[in-house]
């Protein structure tokens, strides 16, 4: 059990009527929005603080403590790396003893967040009181020393998917200087190209896509279905791993996307997702349908290269555009006729071109790095596995 290996501390909050006790950054207060999920967070800084004066009044803790969130989101793992914090109520921390390594203890939780997660009491939201996490039972390895090369191996592990994961990012980052660099900045247009209503670039109706009742959803459907999760944040829809439903020759004739298909997400329950945009990639494969939260518009290739439109509507100059066609009730959405009231910017094909090369020069070093992160999460997974399971 937890508490035979560590003293647990649920935290608190002092009083914010009293002023003095927020009064000067003095002790970092953690709490659970400064801890990441699905990995171990060091806790090194902090967004707010607590007075000196409010030392009496918090939870305390110091280096190398072990936090846990146990109120909403459960089992979110984090260690202080330096110093001492407080922390509030929806974290219990961990003071481990002798017989378990901090790094070690956050990892055995880490790996048993989901049994850790199935003890919450509420259905609204998840809580965890200190005495059912005090009776928490893990196993773990005897001898700090043979944790410690655990440790070892999963944070060697840990390390070299996160310099993936930052390549990827930095990828990311090329694309949009590159594309700046061709262009300029689209919201002062500093080049003077030429400005469209985004009718002008399509060679198609605008639709939006293929409805099925969840009944209709079967694993051995014979088409593949892409929503809004496949093209919200991407340069390209993912078109892999869909989930299968039945369609018929008409659905498949009026829905099936192909090359040259700008997809837009016509509903979100934020509006930062509103009106996000992909390209159907060259290689999708055929029976791929786009469902009807997704709207398309058929690109002219003649006129446009469709991975420059894509980027275009990632900039504040379109984003702005969506945002002022958009609706929000419960959920914000936007309508054809909304999207048709767009306009873009049209450089040169052939400047659009080089920009596509661009593209297609680091969508290939990005798949060979997410092969790379593919393949550390499988290893990362069978160790975790095989020192914890």
């Amino acid at each position: 059990m937890i508490k035979e290996i560590g003293r647990v501390i649920t935290g608190n909050t002092p009083s914010k009527s009293n002023r003095a006790f927020y009064a000067s950054d003095d002790i970092g207060f953690i709490k659970p929005d400064m801890i990441g999920e699905d990995k171990i967070t060091y806790i090194k800084s902090s967004r707010e603080f607590i007075s000196e004066q409010a030392r009496s009044r918090a939870r305390i803790a110091g280096n190398k403590a072990v936090c846990v969130t146990c109120i909403g989101i459960i089992g979110k793992i984090g260690i202080i790396d330096g110093g001492e914090y407080a922390f509030n109520q929806q974290i219990n921390v961990i003071e481990p003893n002798e017989k378990v390594s901090s790094e070690y203890l956050a990892y055995c939780l880490l790996y048993n967040r989901n049994r850790l997660a199935h003890m919450a009491n509420a259905p609204v939201v998840p809580i965890i009181n200190k005495t059912q996490f005090e009776n928490f039972q893990i196993t773990i390895e005897d001898g700090r020393e043979e944790q410690n090369k655990i440790v070892e191996r999963l944070s060697k592990t840990v390390h070299a998917l996160n310099m993936c994961k930052q390549q990827m990012t930095q990828y990311e980052l090329l694309i949009k200087a590159r594309f700046v660099e061709l262009f300029g900045d689209p919201s002062i247009n500093p080049k003077g190209w030429n400005e469209v209503n985004i009718s002008e670039i399509t060679s198609g109706k605008v639709s939006n896509g293929f409805f099925a009742k969840r009944s209709d959803y079967i694993k051995d459907g014979n088409v593949s279905v892409l929503g809004v999760a496949n093209v919200v944040n991407r340069m390209y829809s993912q078109c892999k791993n869909l989930p299968k439903a039945y369609g018929t020759k008409s659905d498949i004739k009026k829905f099936q996307v192909q090359y040259g298909d700008l997809l837009f997400c016509r509903s979100s329950l934020v509006a930062e997702g509103i009106g996000k945009a992909s390209v159907v990639p060259v290689n999708v494969p055929k029976g791929v349908l786009f469902e009807c939260h997704v709207i398309r518009l058929v690109l002219d290739l003649e006129k446009c290269v469709p991975e420059y439109i894509q980027m275009l509507t990632t900039t504040d100059y379109y984003r702005k555009q969506i945002w002022a066609q958009s609706k929000t009730a419960t959920m914000t959405t936007i309508g054809q006729e909304g999207i048709l009231k767009t306009n873009v910017l049209l450089p040169p094909v052939e400047l659009q071109k080089q920009f596509l090369h661009v593209v297609q020069q680091t969508e290939k070093l990005k798949s060979i790095t997410q092969k790379s992160i593919n393949e550390l999460q499988l290893l990362f997974d069978s160790l975790m596995q095989k020192y914890f399971g």
